[in-house]
């Protein structure tokens, strides 16, 4: 998968009936299904159902089991609430009829309000001045861990520019946040604000809990440490455009009890805040049994 639309056929869902709906996967480098698809596909399956033009405003996810990259998942979508002004929905994704990830989801009418947001940080590198994931495999694949190499050869549809780049050969504890520039590598043409929204989402669950290992980096690895995303939340403030580079600026609070926890902003180039992220995961030491 290397390109907007081929993202777009894989989160628009197979429809079985007007509640139920039925999508496939394809892999990122993982032997499991990425947590951001399962994601973005339950926000399609519950934008399916919304029929008074209302915008998701927030979701609330966990993540049940691993899923098999080879048997489709299937998409339940509980009609929870139509209010005034808001509507609820709760996805529970399944497959062979087991339960794999559960979303609830609440959407709202448009309407006027007060404005205020954070400040994006103007001190960082432009993208024009980073190298991509792409750029990076070009130039140090040679040398690279294997287990890092092969996460970089796969193709994917979003450029990755990270403005702290790690060096994995250099075993040193980091600062607890992170930068990343973040864009498609291929125009995205007249895409309504749902369909945005579940690309973002997609996106969301990338780089994220990768963060939690940063002040740990001395001895922790994705080669040593098992991790999983157990759940994820986020909240979308604003309307945007894939048109250019966006940041993706994360920052870890919290490790303890073989949990990692993160959370993020995302902006767009002008600095306008777009979304927000959290996201809690497993992040276990593998002990090496010894006889």
């Amino acid at each position: 998968m290397k390109s907007a639309n081929e993202l777009l056929e894989l989160l628009d869902l197979k429809s079985i009936d007007s509640v139920h709906f039925e999508g496939v996967s394809k892999t990122i480098g993982s032997p499991h299904v990425f947590g951001g698809q399962v994601l973005a596909q339950s926000v399609n399956a519950a934008y399916r159902t919304i029929t008074n033009k209302r915008v998701l405003h927030s979701l609330h996810a966990y993540f049940l089991e691993a899923g098999d990259l080879n048997i489709p998942i299937v998409f339940n979508v509980n009609e929870v609430r139509d209010g005034g002004s808001f509507s609820t929905r709760r996805v529970l994704a399944s497959q062979n009829g087991k339960a794999i990830f559960i979303l609830a989801a609440s959407f709202h009418k448009e309407e006027e309000g007060y404005d205020h947001q954070i400040q994006m940080n103007t001190n960082l590198k432009q993208p024009e001045e980073l190298l991509s994931w792409t750029e990076m495999l070009s130039r140090y694949g040679s040398v690279l861990p294997k287990i890092t190499k092969h996460f970089l050869e796969i193709e994917r549809p979003i450029e990755f520019k990270p403005v702290e780049v790690i060096n994995p050969l250099k075993q040193e504890n980091l600062p607890p946040y992170s930068n990343i520039w973040f864009k498609l590598k291929n125009p995205l043409k007249k895409a309504d604000l749902a369909t945005k929204q579940q690309i973002l989402t997609y996106i969301s669950d990338y780089n994220i809990l990768a963060a939690a290992l940063l002040p740990h980096a001395s001895k922790a690895h994705f080669g040593n440490t098992q991790m999983a995303s157990l759940d994820h939340s986020m909240w979308f403030f604003r309307d945007f455009d894939f048109d250019d580079w966006m940041l993706y600026s994360i920052e870890t609070p919290n490790a303890s009890g073989a949990r990692g926890f993160a959370k993020g902003n995302v902006f767009s180039r002008d600095g306008k805040l777009i979304a927000c992220v959290a996201q809690e995961g497993l992040m276990r030491p593998i002990i090496k049994k010894t006889e």
